[in-house]
């Protein structure tokens, strides 16, 4: 069974915050967490980033997003929500 990752990204992003953006993307598929992610618009200020990974990898992907904002310092910039 699958279950469903999001997390929302500002949209007026600095060249420098977009690169760690797509880092955090393409590391996601790299590491087998999904095969694709979606990109919806939230509102004027966020697009909503959701994507399906294995429900035993739930909790790990998780972490490692929060990790990740945290190591390249983008916790104005992401934020990772939490459906049930």
């Amino acid at each position: 069974m699958h279950r469903q990752v999001q997390f929302r990204v500002r949209k007026d992003l600095e060249p420098q915050q977009q690169l760690r953006v797509i880092k955090l993307k393409g590391s996601l598929i790299s590491k087998g967490y999904t095969e694709i992610i979606h990109i919806m618009d939230q509102d004027e200020q966020y697009h909503i980033n959701t994507f399906e990974t294995q429900a035993d990898k739930r909790n790990e992907v998780q972490q490692y997003i929060e990790a990740f904002i945290s190591e390249q310092n983008l916790s104005q910039t992401i934020s990772i929500d939490y459906p049930a």
